[in-house]
């Protein structure tokens, strides 16, 4: 069991038998009455993010979560495969439990894997990741202003926003919490 003492950024938590993750916490301590937490939570199952007051000192449930690495291997009729990089045991997860992250799953990428009550319910892929851009419109000399974009598809065949000077089969390295462009990759 956890404390509002102990309330920090990233701290996983158990409410109403859902498991959470703390995104923001201020402790709050009024001239009158007694002192409490203002979170926000995000719920691991979902990804939909709440607000919640907790009073100063109470306890909440601690959840069971377990995290496993693994590896990516190949997407087949709506499941993807991983294997666990220490068991080499093959897993079939529905697209339903990756949610956005199916659209930054490469052959071969190493992910975490989140089981809550030994039922994966969320796959984190490394924070950046280098793509390929597979269909953009043709980059034109000169075209360097800063702040102009167009949209590119990207091997995984998500459409995210580029600078005007990206060609097709240039490299990007992405954001995957914000799914935005950050640099092209040199050759």
């Amino acid at each position: 069991m956890y404390s509002t003492t102990d309330f920090k950024r990233g701290l996983r938590i158990e409410m109403d038998n859902e498991p959470f993750e703390i995104v923001e916490f201020q402790h709050v301590k009024p001239g009158k009455g007694g002192a409490f937490v203002r979170t926000k939570l995000k719920n691991l199952s979902t990804g939909r993010v709440i607000d919640r007051t907790f009073r100063a000192g109470e306890k909440v449930e601690t959840p069971n979560i377990e995290e496993k690495s693994m590896q990516f291997l190949y997407a087949q009729a709506g499941d993807y495969i991983f294997m666990d990089n220490e068991t080499y045991d093959q897993v079939h997860i529905v697209k339903d439990a990756i949610g956005d992250s199916a659209g930054f799953l490469l052959e071969n990428i190493s992910v975490n894997i989140l089981y809550y009550n030994n039922k994966p319910i969320n796959v984190e892929v490394p924070n950046f990741i280098n793509l390929k851009v597979v269909k953009t419109e043709p980059g034109i000399r000169g075209d360097t202003v800063s702040g102009s974009t167009k949209s590119a598809v990207l091997e995984t065949n998500i459409v995210i926003n580029v600078p005007l000077f990206i060609n097709e089969g240039d490299t990007i390295k992405v954001d995957t919490r914000t799914k935005t462009y950050i640099e092209r990759v040199p050759k």
